[in-house]
């Protein structure tokens, strides 16, 4: 798995974990699901991080987007 895909998919699952966490708080339900989701996320950035020897900076995160979704258009 390329480092960009990783670094983009965790970040697409962590903010679907978000919108879990707060439909669980809401119903009153303890928030396994976006646990799990959370953890796999975390998992996937830091995968990606690890995967790139110069590392992410704040500013390379759109551009990783970008050519995520350049890859899939084409």
């Amino acid at each position: 798995m390329d480092s960009d895909l990783s670094i983009v998919i965790g970040i697409v699952i962590g903010a679907f974990s978000v919108s879990s966490i707060v439909a669980a708080f809401v119903d009153g339900r303890t928030p396994r699901v976006a646990v799990i989701l959370t953890m796999i996320a975390g998992g996937l950035v830091l995968f990606g991080i690890w995967q790139k020897p110069a590392g992410y900076s704040v500013h390379d995160v759109p551009g990783a987007f970008v050519d995520v979704i350049g890859r899939l258009i084409n």
